[in-house]
């Protein structure tokens, strides 16, 4: 695979937008909000993308690094060679998804849950979040406050005006069985379906490799699922 990662890396567009000429100056890494709070250093995943050595991009595929990035994109402005690192960490972790490296971080492993939560709730709500189904339960951070939002809905939601779950128009409005249809066809031509069963396919690979098999001895994905909420 190693021998592959360059020219992926490089079919990308947004490496040729994102990595021109990097001088290894390090103002991105001092811009960055990302590296105040992380062992996170843009300049060198710049360097070590641009030197093309496939072992050090392949550690970095593996690793939680390229997961660190918030993709605030503040590098992009101060880079005196009009290089863009949040577009290289863009490139580096597609790369990294097709082909199933992220399972071998902790970070990189959260991939599948986002998948399942956020991207299956925009083809089935039309919603990146939908309150009703944020239980409190599974969202403790959410704290008292949402347990009680949670539990009064119908209400809490009318009274600012919002029309949850109804037809017509409204913040948290139904949406419509064809608008839903068209965001399935969109997300079917554009590759978005066939990325998130690829994440999905890895994801039980790694399941296994855990030991989190059914009776049927194939991936248990809801006991690989409580295991990555444990990892966060």
């Amino acid at each position: 695979m190693h021998s592959k990662l360059n020219s992926l890396l490089k079919s990308d567009v947004r490496l040729e937008e994102g990595l021109t000429a990097c001088m290894n100056c390090g103002i991105c890494t001092a811009i960055c909000p990302a590296a105040e709070y992380f062992e996170y250093d843009p300049r060198s995943i710049a360097v070590t993308v641009q030197s093309g050595n496939e072992e050090e991009i392949a550690t970095l595929l593996e690793s939680d690094t390229i997961w660190y990035c918030g993709q605030c994109m503040s590098c992009k402005t101060r880079c005196p060679r009009n290089n863009c690192p949040g577009l290289i960490i863009s490139v580096l972790r597609k790369v990294s998804q097709e082909t199933g490296a992220f399972v071998q971080s902790r970070m990189g492993r959260q991939q599948y849950l986002i998948v399942k939560n956020i991207g299956m709730n925009i083809l089935n709500y039309g919603y990146c979040v939908h309150p009703t189904i944020l239980m409190p339960e599974n969202h403790p951070e959410q704290g008292p406050v949402w347990k009680w939002v949670y539990e009064n809905m119908g209400e809490v939601y009318a009274s600012v005006g919002a029309n949850l779950n109804g037809d017509g128009p409204g913040a948290m409005r139904k949406i419509s069985g064809a608008d839903l249809g068209e965001l399935h066809r969109i997300f079917k031509e554009s590759g978005g379906l066939k990325f998130y069963e690829t994440i999905e396919h890895f994801s039980k690979i790694k399941a296994l490799e855990l030991g989190f098999v059914n009776e049927n001895g194939e991936a248990d994905m809801e006991k690989y699922t409580q295991h990555l909420l444990q990892e966060i």
